[in-house]
């Protein structure tokens, strides 16, 4: 797959040769699990991991140098086959607290239907055949980051 710590992030003008394909799915501000919704009737999310962990240098960098953070990393199905991985970082707190007990839901749902939240723009990045787009969703003062990276079955 790839080196989750050693991704290039890039705001999208960046890339000149982006296809259309991933296009479709990179640029796109609306929420992703709308998004699969609608394509896939059997969407669903696997969490592989929720868990209090460290974080790589490029995610403090947008999100800040807080003490603990809950590291959520999911795999989104489509047509029962993996279509996105996803991993989000949340700084831990009393603000936070009902993002961590989502459980299987996806994190979009909560992001996209609390008029509250901010979205911050998206960044790119490719690495070994794989597009990702992340960006920072603002939620009290809380800077979550979230990061998507869209697997060659999506663009069948």
């Amino acid at each position: 797959m790839i080196d989750l710590s050693k991704l290039n992030w890039h705001d999208i003008n960046y890339f000149h040769d982006i296809p259309e394909k991933v296009l479709f799915w990179i640029r796109d501000d609306q929420s992703l699990t709308q998004k699969l919704k609608k394509r896939y009737p059997d969407f669903r999310v696997e969490v592989h991991k929720q868990e209090e962990s460290a974080i790589y240098n490029h995610e403090i960098n947008q999100i800040g140098n807080e003490e603990n953070f809950i590291v959520r990393e999911v795999s989104l199905y489509g047509d029962n086959e993996p279509v996105v991985f996803a991993r989000s970082v949340i700084p831990i707190n009393t603000k936070t607290e009902s993002i961590m007990k989502i459980g299987n839901k996806p994190l979009g749902e909560i992001l996209f239907t609390d008029p509250d939240i901010s979205r911050e723009p998206i960044e790119i990045t490719f690495q070994n055949d794989i597009w990702g787009r992340r960006s920072v969703f603002v939620m009290n003062s809380n800077r979550i980051l979230v990061s998507e990276f869209f697997l060659e079955k999506i663009y069948a």
